[in-house]
Parts: structure tokens; sequence; C-alpha cells
């Protein structure tokens, strides 16, 4: 029995779909929708890894299970984030490709903001991966970006995924990092590194947020325009390093996962008492 393989190019397939397909603005789920549709096209400018497709629907699925909304627990740990950041003396954030393709325009805005370096750092780097998402960032008027010249890189101990290569101008020198949508063991690495760790994942029940320092549970492309205010909101009154302190001393992890996990069990409660 002979068995024909057919090279399938699943790119072009998706292009063809999604060029025709329009989301009508009445559409319960058009927010949704659209944000699908910018991971798609993400993936099809090769900015987004095929994985991240599934990363996204993961992440979503947690998103429904607090009502797809930010809840004041989250805003909290915002609060308390962008203090840290504010106080920090050298923060990065880490943009992989989901984070470019949702929310590029609003990093480099937050970036800006707060002081702090966007360092690129991806999983998968295929040929032309990291090229298409420094390209994203340039283009949007970020010229300083880290993490795009792999010969210059160097490692994290404990790590032996690609996420270990690090720029030595980001990362590796910084004191804060900021990982949105991030991978356990990095973040696990990066503190046993004696950097403070601020992470933005939908699942409180992630490696990730289990570990990082301060975990906003609540859906990125919310989050990123709220820390914006809130940073703007802190600079406008003239926030002390003291009074910045307060609010990071003040914040604890642990009671922040609990609530939000306590948040999701309320709503769903809430839900199946619906008739």
């Amino acid at each position: 029995m002979n068995i024909i393989l057919y090279k399938i190019n699943f790119n072009k397939i998706f292009k063809a779909i999604f060029t025709v397909f329009e989301i009508p603005e009445n559409h319960p789920r058009a927010q949704s929708l659209k944000i699908r549709h910018k991971i798609i096209d993400g993936m099809l400018k090769l900015i987004v890894a095929e994985a991240g497709l599934i990363a996204h629907g993961r992440g979503e699925a947690f998103d429904y299970l607090i009502g797809e909304k930010t809840n004041s627990n989250a805003i909290n740990a915002m609060k308390a984030a962008v203090a840290t950041l504010l106080l920090a003396k050298y923060p990065v954030i880490s943009v992989n490709g989901n984070v470019t393709a949702l929310c590029a325009k609003d990093i480099i805005e937050f970036s800006r903001i707060i002081g702090a370096k966007v360092e690129i750092n991806i999983f998968y780097n295929k040929p032309g991966r990291l090229e298409a998402i420094t390209k994203v960032f340039n283009e949007m008027g970020l010229k300083e970006i880290f993490g795009t010249n792999d010969s210059e890189k160097v490692t994290i101990k404990e790590l032996s995924s690609n996420r270990r290569f690090v720029d030595p101008k980001g990362i590796k020198i910084a004191d804060v990092v900021l990982v949105p949508l991030e991978d356990g063991d990095r973040t696990e690495a990066l503190i046993k590194e004696n950097k403070k760790v601020i992470s933005i994942d939908l699942n409180p029940l992630s490696r990730t947020s289990q570990m990082a320092h301060i975990s906003i549970v609540d859906n990125i492309i919310r989050a990123i325009p709220l820390m914006i205010k809130i940073a703007i909101e802190f600079k406008e009154k003239n926030y002390s390093e003291t009074k910045l302190r307060k609010i990071v001393d003040k914040f604890n992890n642990k009671k922040n996962l609990s609530n939000a996990i306590k948040y999701i069990i309320k709503y769903l409660k809430k839900m199946s008492k619906l008739k």
C-alpha cells in the first residue's frame, strides 16, 4: 500500500479564509474575534508561533472564568506592579510574539512612561521570526530594543530552552522584569538570579503566576492600558519613593492569588444560578 504525503501550506489556507472573513460589529463576540484575528495575522506574518494560538485559547478560557472584566483584585496587583517598576533601577519588559501581536503599541507607551527597556525573548526561534517582531516595534517608533542580536546574547542558568538566551544589556542586568504571557520555568530562573518578576497571566494556577513576586491575573489587552493610566496618575500626583514603597510593601501575592481564585469561584457560583 503506497502512502502519498502532501505538503499543505496552512499559512496560505488561513490567509485565504481570513482575507474574506469580516466580523459584524453587532456580533456578541466581536471583540474576542478581533483579538483572535490579531493572533492569526501575527502567525501569518511570522510574529506568533503556531503554538501561540493554543496559548491564546487557553488564556481566553480563563478570561471567561472572570467574566472577561478586570476586577479590583487585579487592579491592586497592577498598582503594586507599577510602583515596583517605578522604583526599579533598571526595569525591563520582556515581549514575545503574542504580546507583540496584541499590544505592541501599548507596550511602547508603557515602557516610555516608566522608563523601562524592551527585550524580545521567544521560545520558538524559527528563521525570520525575531526580525518580524523587531520590525513591528521599529515601525511603531521603538528604535532601541534588546534581544535582537543572537551573537551577543548570554544565558540564564538552569534553563535549556531558547528562552535562556538574553541580552547582556537588558534582562541580564535588570533588577525588575515584567513578563507578560510567560513560561513558568524562566520566571523561576529569573527569580534565582535575584530579579523581581511581575507577570500578566489569566491563569492564577500557572507556574508563572505562582512563582512571580507580583501576579496580575487579567487579560493583557486590558491590563497594559490600565497600567499606563496608573503610571500617569502616580507621576502626575508626584508619588514619592516612600509612598510607592508603601504600596509595594502592603501587597501580598499569596493573598492576591487566593483572591483571584476566589473571584473565579464566586463568578462560577453566580453563573450556575442563572435560569
